[in-house]
């Protein structure tokens, strides 16, 4: 099993910054790729930014590239999400989640996760 708890959301001014966090606990010895999801409301969840257990191999949704950086220390067993030039339509709640262990790459697919973390809240105002 895989605890995950995100940190980092909150209210910030369209082009402005947020670094999220998320720090994992449990069983992290094994290997996992892990990823950020969002929920915006009425909507679905969708895919953000994945990464590869090493750190190697990132993926990110079209709109988000080239603002949002998605990096991990395992060291820390911690993953972030740093998020630049918001705006506000990336106002949503933020998830982390993790693959089951041994699966080493990330996926832009929900369903390839088996943890999620709780959910932190990010607004950006226009």
């Amino acid at each position: 099993q895989v605890q995950l708890v995100e940190s980092g959301g909150g209210l910030v001014q369209a082009g402005g910054s947020l670094r999220l966090s998320c720090a994992a606990s449990g069983r992290t010895d094994d290997s996992y790729g892990m990823g950020w999801f969002r929920q915006a409301p009425g909507k679905e969840r969708e895919f953000v930014a994945a990464v590869s257990w090493l750190g190697s191999s990132q993926y990110y949704l079209d709109s988000v590239k080239g603002r949002f950086t998605i990096s991990r220390d395992n060291a820390k067993n911690t993953m972030y999400l740093q998020m630049n030039s918001l705006k506000p339509e990336d106002t949503a709640v933020y998830y982390c989640a993790a693959r089951p262990p041994g699966h080493y790459t990330g996926s832009t697919y929900s369903y390839d996760y088996d943890y999620w973390g709780q959910g932190t809240q990010v607004t950006v105002s226009s």
